[in-house]
């Protein structure tokens, strides 16, 4: 039976990690949300921070956003941080801090979907759900042969049919592991190991050479270029900075004022933009520091930094606020804004505040 030859490899192969040893559905639920889209190895630190300031729901609840904004910094997709927090919230308010012990109520709470929602209600409660996460998609996928696209509304019903039929029903927490694990360790995107799979002599693919092709996903939408030109404004020891509104990349965290154009502009053509915004007057300086590609899911980032030196404190857009470069630490930053601070302190440039 594939499924006990599944759990057999499990039992010899898992790797100790530290949210596979316990039910309590609090810890599980943060294992899960640090690791969407995360991997082990990235996440893992995370994890071991956010449950050392925050050991169960009521501590993370009564934090600040702000809090946990600044803990996630570095794991993108902050969309996840926040809805995190909410929540948290709700259920330490509306749930007396217990998290519902099914996959239907766990589906309502922030931020959990289908996937999330399988994991706490198998790994925390035992109930029989099958969990689709990359890794099980893969597995499946090659196990049967199936080329339906797995990031299509028809494939994703598809795949949720298999998983089910193949589900351990006597052990579906421990089964959910094994997939999981299956595919992070074996069954890997470019070179999976098929002589190690226990499940290799019931495998589609492997018999009829297409593991190297399945699965299938239809083609990402376009990737967009940005060009950010962002600005240092200093004025008598602080810089202004804002916090980013709704509707953008990393909104609520804190970042530079920019301007954003279709490509990215000479000194004196920003210096004049500048003059027409009122950020600075004609005798302040304006002067390059450094460039920086990010790369996020959908957009190409190509920033430029410039240091500005103002004799009178401008009005930039109303929700600026002025503090000391060392508070920066105690912000919660886009990671791009992050890169250029490294930047700044890998080339010992002494004080964010460079004065003549």
């Amino acid at each position: 039976m594939l499924q006990k030859e599944l759990l057999n490899w499990y039992g010899l192969n898992q790797r100790e990690l530290p949210w596979r040893n316990t039910r309590d559905p609090y810890i599980i639920w943060l294992s899960e949300v640090i690791l969407q889209q995360t991997r082990v190895q990235q996440g893992l630190p995370y994890f071991q921070k956010f449950l050392q300031k925050y050991p169960d729901v009521f501590s993370m609840a009564s934090a600040k956003e702000d809090q946990i904004l600044k803990l996630w910094q570095g794991l993108g997709y902050y969309s996840r941080a926040r809805n995190m927090h909410q929540t948290a919230k709700l259920v330490v308010e509306n749930l007396n801090g217990q998290f519902p012990n099914s996959y239907k109520e766990l589906l309502k709470l922030k931020g959990i979907g289908p996937y999330t929602a399988a994991a706490i209600a198998s790994f925390a409660f035992n109930e029989t759900v099958a969990v689709l996460d990359g890794n099980v998609f893969r597995v499946l996928s090659r196990l049967y042969a199936k080329d339906d696209p797995i990031n299509s509304s028809i494939g994703k019903k598809v795949f949720e049919e298999l998983a089910f039929q193949f589900l351990n029903k006597s052990n579906p927490a421990t089964h959910n592991q094994a997939m999981m694990e299956l595919g992070a360790l074996i069954c890997t995107p470019l070179k999976p190991l098929c002589s190690n799979c226990p499940l290799q002599n019931s495998c589609h693919a492997n018999k009829l050479g297409l593991v190297q092709t399945l699965p299938v996903k239809l083609k990402k939408a376009k990737v967009r270029t940005r060009f950010l030109h962002y600005f240092i404004i200093e004025n008598k020891g602080k810089i202004a900075i804002y916090q980013r509104p709704n509707g953008d990349i990393w909104h609520n965290l804190f970042d530079l004022p920019a301007i954003e154009d279709v490509s990215h502009k000479d000194l004196q053509t920003l210096k004049n933009k500048l003059l027409e915004l009122n950020w600075i007057q004609p005798s302040d300086e304006v002067e390059f520091l450094h460039q920086i590609k990010h790369i996020l899911t959908h957009q190409h980032l190509e920033a430029l930094y410039f240091l500005v030196r103002t004799k009178n404190k401008p009005f930039i857009n109303g929700k600026e606020i002025w503090i000391e470069p060392n508070a920066l630490k105690l912000k919660a930053i886009p990671r791009l804004f992050d890169k250029f601070l490294d930047w700044w302190k890998s080339n010992d440039l002494g004080n964010l505040t460079l004065k003549k």
